[in-house]
């Protein structure tokens, strides 16, 4: 693999070759930044691999080298919360400024390390009692699996970074490693309730790898000030702006020149007219009678659009839309018709991440007309219908009906519209980038000592680009709640994690919810640092005079609210109108 190469190079001009080593730098320094920090971080404990540190004296040339490469070294480091811990991280290679070579050896630590540590957890998991901790260890394994494969695709993607896509490059960068820091924090999760400590130990093998993740992603935060101060030949803030030439045009509904002849088709194509690659149909009138059968079709890493039409029926099965499954559009006859169902819970004994029958991992999913729902009941607790960690994914017209966390937002960048979703406690959750654009949330009947959320937003690091983000929706009751609305309360929504984020924006309010707007998690924890907003909504439970007074209930003016539309909180402009789904890109009317 090459990095900052360009082809075709013979010889060119003196802008040319300033673009070129503009290029070559700017990928050199990202990649030690991004990758090496993390890499080396992994279950590192500030030490070289020889446990002396870095230890070596100024003799010559090697001193000056020893130097230049520690100035460099805390220049990158600084803008992260763990300082030591991202010098150490980085100087675990001696003096080399070499950036290949540091991203060889910062990288195959990374797959060295997380294996191991996924053998102790094996290991652990082996000599464990506890039922529930046997499974959380279990889980670990897997969540790992997801940070090296995240940790991968930025290193391929800053591999190829092209300087025309920069902006683009370090927002899916900084999407991405918040997605590995949350499988960290989804891997401690799930030790809440276990007997043994193995919870414990596990934090601790984990401890520095957070850490160095958390200082990742403050150095891509940071990035524009930390290339400024190296002064690279032919960086410039223009640079770092976008062409505006390849996004929609809202205001015409052009569709950018990028989308190709076949993907247009396919948009001007209904339900009815498009031909799917595989047919599912319980009667046996398809090619499949399960959905989970029909993804063994799927082209693995697919860059074409792999239509799965689910004809009406009650499907119980788990599925589960592999990282492999790439670019998969799965269309049923109607959000109520055909439904994907399940009853795992974790009063049974299956931990909250494993609970949904439906679960999408490989980016660019769709799916259209689809319903999903968890059967477990109130009385069983956590009882996920569809969990969801896939980039750029898009449910339009779906329904997801169960009671506490039914949709687990888990990671990436995430759009829903015209979807309803249903449930009683915390029943939108998780830690992705997502919008809500004309969705119906449907609070149900709790049981008799339960009050109800309808959001509990995880994320845990003031950097990370997410947020749940309700636009345009309903905040309505079920019939069978509608007569308790006034007895049994409910709330907009309360931190799960400590910089927990939620906007509700132009939606309509009906007066089940209380006029505190908000709910602790518990005691004063994250009430101080969480950003939750309310913007033009209506309706009766929209009043905020007797909203609570926490530091973290933000007012946002309008010129900062579209901030937190589509087009700019998940880049929607760029990956939602090719699919043709319904789409507005900024503020709307409530």
């Amino acid at each position: 693999m090459q990095y900052g190469h360009v082809s075709g190079d013979t010889g060119g001009s003196k802008h040319s070759r300033k673009r070129k080593i503009a290029t070559i730098g700017i990928t050199s320094l990202v990649l030690v930044a991004m990758v090496v920090a993390v890499a080396v971080g992994v279950n590192h404990h500030g030490k070289s691999s020889d446990g002396q540190g870095n230890a070596g004296g100024d003799h010559g040339a090697g001193g000056r080298d020893l130097k230049a490469s520690m100035k460099a070294i805390q220049t990158i480091c600084r803008p992260t919360d763990y300082k030591q811990a991202c010098i150490d991280s980085l100087s675990s290679d001696g003096n080399t400024t070499d950036p290949k070579q540091l991203i060889r050896v910062g990288f195959n630590a990374t797959i060295v390390k997380i294996t191991e540590a996924a053998k102790n957890s094996s290991m652990l998991q082996e000599l464990e009692k506890d039922p529930r901790a046997k499974k959380a260890l279990e889980n670990c394994n897997e969540l790992m699996d997801f940070a090296i494969a995240d940790l991968k695709q930025s290193f391929d993607k800053v591999g190829h970074l092209d300087m025309s896509k920069i902006d683009e490059v370090l927002t899916e960068l900084k999407i991405w490693l918040s997605a590995s820091g949350t499988y960290l924090e989804t891997c401690l999760d799930g030790f809440e309730n276990t007997s043994s400590n193995a919870g414990e130990k596990m934090r601790k093998a984990l401890k520095i790898s957070a850490e160095l993740t958390s200082n990742a992603l403050a150095i891509v935060t940071d990035i524009s000030s930390v290339l400024n101060s190296f002064q690279i030949p032919g960086l410039s803030r223009r640079l770092l702006s976008k062409e505006e030439s390849k996004f929609f045009d809202p205001t015409t509904g052009d569709l950018p020149r990028w989308v190709s002849a076949e993907e247009r088709r396919l948009l001007a194509a209904s339900p009815a007219t498009t031909t799917p690659n595989v047919i599912v149909a319980q009667d046996g009138s398809g090619k499949y009678k399960t959905i989970s059968e029909a993804l063994q079709d799927v082209p693995k890493k697919n860059n074409q659009t792999f239509i799965i039409y689910v004809k009406e029926g009650i499907y119980n099965e788990e599925v589960t839309i592999q990282r492999g499954m790439t670019h998969v559009m799965m269309i049923g006859d109607g959000p109520t018709k055909t439904k994907v169902s399940g009853n795992k819970n974790f009063i049974d004994g299956t931990p909250t991440f494993k609970t949904a029958p439906f679960m999408v991992i490989g980016d660019n999913f769709m799916a259209k007309d689809m319903g999903f729902e968890n059967t477990a009941g109130a009385e069983k607790h956590q009882a996920v219908a569809l969990r969801v960690q896939s980039d750029m994914s898009i449910f339009y017209n779906c329904q997801m009906d169960a009671y506490q966390d039914t949709l687990y937002a888990h990671t990436k960048r995430q759009f829903y519209r015209d979807c309803t979703i249903s449930g009683t406690i915390d029943f939108i959750f998780g830690d992705a980038a997502v919008v809500f654009q004309n969705c119906k949330m449907v609070v149900r009947k709790p049981m008799a000592n339960q009050q109800c959320i309808v959001t509990a937003q995880g994320r845990k690091d003031v950097r990370e680009p997410t947020g749940t983000v309700l636009q345009n929706c309903v905040i309505t009751s079920d019939p069978l709640y509608y007569p308790l609305r006034s007895t049994i309360r409910s709330f907009l929504g309360r931190p799960w994690k400590e910089y927990s984020r939620t906007i509700i924006m132009n939606t309509e309010i009906q007066d089940l919810i209380q006029p505190e707007g908000w709910l602790p998690w518990v005691g004063d924890f994250g009430l101080n640092t969480c950003f939750y907003a309310e913007i033009n909504n209506e309706g009766p439970g929209s009043n905020m005079a007797r909203r609570v007074k926490w530091a973290g209930v933000k007012t946002v003016p309008p010129d900062q609210a579209i901030d937190f539309t589509p087009g700019k909180f998940i880049q929607g402009d760029i990956w939602i109108p090719p699919t043709g789904v319904p789409y507005s890109s900024g503020l709307m009317s409530a």
